[in-house]
């Protein structure tokens, strides 16, 4: 069993089931993002482990100690709320304080482990300050060492980076893996945005309508998504809906058909299913391969610096490509007829 250990969890508000059985077990230290769209019941399972709402069924165990039944205050958990909740009429040192307070920790304690907290977050030198005096980017460290001060068994993140600005966003995520790492500490991080996810998590876990879809590293979530809405959650992709006609053939929905690459299949002829590709993932080329490709034209072009993104006509499809751009700019215009292919290895058989 992990360090948090999750099991059969549900809950329901008004006979709408919000969580329906998730599982959960990761390892200590682990940094685990909760991804999926509003109401898959992402912030209700943060909420379950933080005590603040009970289950309807199901366990949480947090480092071989049972939590079910405690109150929230004798969790032991660090919470980061969106909003941040700091107490506007406190300083800077005050919030951060108040939770040792709570704790019954002497002066002498507290003053070291503010000054301990403030440098953690290099914030050293605005002790007195109050909220308002800060930007939206010292707020959320102020949050983050209040939560972090206690020395909690786990840390519970509900998307805390979202009011940020994005150069800001960005920044803050990169600090707050480093002091996440640092410290070691468990944590479970509440977002809808998949690029944060994938840049913060040691493991995401996709959830929709209340189950978790998949679990993995970053990497295998999206080299490898288990189904077409893992595969358009995490990213874009390309879907390819029909069968296997002959070997390597695959024949479309709409009749038309293509050869797949050269690979390791192991379907059955006339066996249903989806080929997924990443836009990033296909070449073009302005002259016809000689290993399976599939013939289109250019239709539109978005140019956003350092990538550009064609929109190619090719089998009655609309296929997205995204290509490199180098000091020539964007090599391909509209009406280009191209050529499209693809590795094996750089493809996803899917079956829903």
């Amino acid at each position: 069993m992990g360090y948090l250990a999750i099991k059969n969890l549900s809950k329901s508000f008004q006979n709408n089931k919000v969580l329906d059985r998730i599982n959960l077990d990761i390892e200590k230290g682990t940094f685990l993002s909760l991804l999926g769209p509003s109401g898959c019941g992402k912030t209700t399972t943060l909420r379950l482990i933080a005590g603040f709402e009970r289950q309807d069924e199901g366990t949480i165990n947090i480092g071989g100690n049972m939590i079910d039944r405690l109150p929230p205050y004798k969790r032991n958990i660090g919470l980061v709320f969106q909003n941040y909740a700091l107490f506007p009429h406190m300083t800077v040192s005050q919030n951060i304080a108040y939770g040792l307070e709570q704790r019954n920790f002497t002066k002498g304690e507290i003053k070291k482990e503010v000054s301990k907290a403030l440098e953690m977050v290099q914030l050293t030198g605005y002790e007195n300050r109050k909220p308002r005096q800060l930007s939206g980017g010292q707020q959320q460290r102020v949050a983050l060492a209040r939560a972090l001060v206690i020395k909690p068994s786990l840390l519970l993140l509900d998307e805390s980076l979202s009011a940020l600005d994005k150069k800001l966003r960005v920044d803050m995520q990169i600090e707050l893996r480093q002091i996440q790492k640092n410290i070691g500490i468990t944590t479970l991080f509440v977002t809808h945005d998949q690029e944060e996810a994938m840049t913060l998590s040691d493991q995401i876990a996709v959830m929709k309508d209340g189950k978790i879809i998949q679990i993995d590293t970053p990497q295998k979530i999206y080299e490898k998504p288990i189904n077409t809405f893992v595969a358009s959650f995490i990213g874009q992709s390309n879907f390819f809906y029909g069968k296997i006609k002959d070997h390597l053939q695959f024949e479309l929905q709409n009749g038309q058909s293509f050869l797949l690459p050269h690979g390791d299949y192991s379907l059955n002829k006339g066996q249903d299913c989806i080929i997924s590709i990443r836009p990033e993932k296909i070449r073009m080329d302005r002259n016809r391969p000689s290993h399976p490709h599939i013939q289109g034209k250019v239709k539109f072009i978005t140019y956003v610096g350092n990538l550009s993104m064609y929109l190619i006509e090719a089998l009655g499809l609309e296929i997205r490509v995204q290509n490199q751009n180098h000091n020539d700019g964007v090599p391909f215009e509209i009406n280009d007829e191209i050529f499209l292919s693809w590795d094996s290895g750089n493809q996803s058989i899917l079956f829903e």
